[in-house]
This record gives structure tokens, sequence and C-alpha cells, in this order.
């Protein structure tokens, strides 16, 4: 049993569970994860490098600023240049681009544009500043919307009516189930770990049972990713697809039920866009109806036009059918320095990921 966080990098035990994949391990078989976590953390431990050839591992939608739409940058960009606004966002978002521009280039022409650490910090700035109306640009997973949404609870209390929220939040099981529909070869899903703390392990049993695919929840230490790819592949040698979780030090199937309580208090589902599997029904949350008076996508702004760049192939990486080495721009005319795509800002992304560990 492994009590302390040295341990999950103990070269003994990894080298435990890479002898039992090989013994166990037969068939070809696709294991994609699908958490931003976890895609920076096979990189730079040198997962597959461990693991036998015909064991392969697809980076999924799982980088919240990879996923979110271009078009909801436009809007950001948009909203931007009026008169007496602060947008408020999360440091991995002001580079992503645009169409033609970025919360970066308009902060350099004189936006007011912010970053924090949390929505309590963008909270703090309404406060500050109640003659501007102040815009939080919530991005993210089941992770990160429960903070936004208890954000939003606290702004309807201290009755700031100066601050709006701009919602690019997602769910996970939709996009889990689109891959599968869209006919990518996946055999397991490495699950991802900080989603399901909130969710518990429970939203995974209907996608399980219903396109036969095992689901196995993992943190993001070696022996964790050795342990749940393990899971996975005992799995589908026996032929029986199941939910289990590898991470039970923070995940359990019920999850966080006051986390979820906030989201049903504070949003409902919309159709959303991902990038690369485009609009996806009921993956999105947007502010319900006692919320809708904070919600920024009232404000009349004209947005440009989208535009993709199409030397960019972030779309088929995301949904594992290409690596980030398959992209022509892939560290010549796209870096993490000057990205091209969204999987090149955030650190989370593969391409990103990939560039700083696997070049």
């Amino acid at each position: 049993m492994i009590k302390f966080i040295d341990e999950y990098r103990d070269r003994e035990i990894v080298g435990e569970f890479v002898e039992r994949i090989r013994n166990i391990s037969k068939k070809p078989v696709n294991l994609m994860e699908v958490c931003g976590g976890h895609t920076m953390a096979i990189q730079k431990f040198g997962i597959p490098s461990l693991l036998p050839a015909h064991i392969n591992l697809l980076s999924g939608p799982g980088c919240p600023v990879c996923v979110s739409s271009r078009q909801f940058i436009d809007h950001a960009v948009a909203l931007s240049r009026l008169n007496d606004t602060v947008i408020v966002t999360f440091g991995d978002l002001i580079r992503v681009p645009g169409s033609s521009s970025n919360l970066d280039k308009e902060k350099a022409s004189g936006a007011d544009v912010r970053i924090v650490y949390s929505i309590l910090d963008a909270l703090q700035i309404a406060q500050q500043n109640p003659d501007k109306k102040i815009i939080f640009l919530g991005i993210g997973f089941e992770t990160t919307a429960p903070g936004t949404a208890i954000g939003m609870q606290q702004a309807k209390q201290k009755k700031l009516n100066n601050f709006f929220l701009l919602s690019s939040h997602k769910i996970m099981p939709p996009a889990m189930k689109a891959l599968i529909d869209e006919g990518v070869n996946i055999s397991g899903y490495i699950a991802p770990g900080h989603v399901s703390t909130i969710t518990g392990s429970k939203i995974y049993e209907e996608l399980s049972e219903k396109y036969k695919v095992g689901c196995v929840i993992s943190g993001f230490e070696p022996v964790d990713l050795l342990k749940a790819i393990y899971m996975l592949v005992r799995q589908f040698e026996e032929e029986r697809p199941a939910v289990e979780i590898a991470y039970k030090r923070a995940v359990n199937r019920e999850g966080n039920i006051k986390a979820q309580k906030a989201l049903e208090e504070v949003f409902i589902l919309k159709e959303d866009w991902w990038r690369g599997l485009g609009v996806l029904p009921e993956s999105g949350l947007q502010l319900n109806e006692k919320y809708r008076a904070l919600d920024a996508g009232n404000f009349q702004v004209e947005i440009e036009p989208t535009r993709e760049d199409k030397g960019c192939i972030c779309g088929e990486i995301l949904k594992g059918l290409n690596t980030p080495k398959d992209c022509k721009l892939f560290g010549t005319a796209c870096t993490p320095q000057d990205p091209v795509g969204a999987c090149m800002v955030s650190h989370e992304g593969a391409c990103a990921a990939w560039y700083r560990y696997n070049r």
C-alpha cells in the first residue's frame, strides 16, 4: 500500500507495474487520456517509452483552452474594446489566438485585461471598481466550473451589478461519447482525475455500459498512470470493460455533492462547440434564468467572423487522430513563444507538452 507522495515516483514500484503490463498485454490497444494534466504528465515522465509498442496512448480533448472556440476569444476581444470594461481571466487564456487578435495584444493596445488566480480575485476587482464593468472569462470543465458557480453566487449575494461572466465552461462525458460516435478507435479511457473529484466515477457508467469501453480514473504521478493503464489493459484483455478508480485517495463514486449543488444552482446545460468535434448537445454550461442578468453574452458587441488557420491540425490532435509531430507547423511556425493553435498555448495542451518534453 502506498502512503506517501514520494512512493508515487518510486522506481521499483514503477518497474513492477511496467512488468505487470508487459506480462498481461497481448493485443494492440488504444488508450486515450482526456485530461490536460494527464497529457502533460504522460510526456513529462516518459510513460509511452515504458510500454510495449502495441499499447498506444492517445491525447484527447482534455485541455479546456484547447477545445474552446476561437469565436469565444473573438467575443472576449470585442468585449475588451468596450469603454469602462475590465476583462479578468486566467493567465493561459490571454495568449490564445483569435481570428485577428488576442487578449495579450488588446492589453498592449490599451485594453484593461487582468490576470487572476481565481474568480474571488475578480470579485474583489469588481468591488474596488464600481464604475466599471468587470467581465470574468469562465473556462474549464467540471473541475473549475464549481468555483465559478460559487463566485456567481457571491456576486449576487453582494449585489455586484457590475460583475459579469462570459462562460466557456464545458462538461466531459459528451465529448467522450462523441469521439466514439465519430469512429475514433478507443479501447479505454484514462479518465480525468480532477474532474472526477467533483463528479465522482458515476458519470462514466452510462458511457462504459453503452459503448463497452473501460474508464479508469487516474491520478497524475507515474505510479498512478501506470496503475490506470494496467487496469485498462487487464479489462481489455479480459473483455470486461468497467468503470474503476485508480485514484481513491481523491475520488469516490459520488463525488463532491456540495460542488455539484453549486453547479445546479447557477448553470444549465447548453449546446457548445468543441475544437475538432464541432457542436455537441448539452456539453456546455451557461447561466440559468436566475443569474442571466450577469451574463456578459447579453452585451451588444460586434464579433468579427471567425477564421481558423488552415495549417493548424489542433482539432485532429484533440481527437487522437494525429500527434503534434504530424503538424507541419509544430516547432517551427508554431511554438509556445509564438503559438498558431490553442494546443500550443496552455501547458496542458498536447503540442505544448510535446514541445517541452518530446521533441
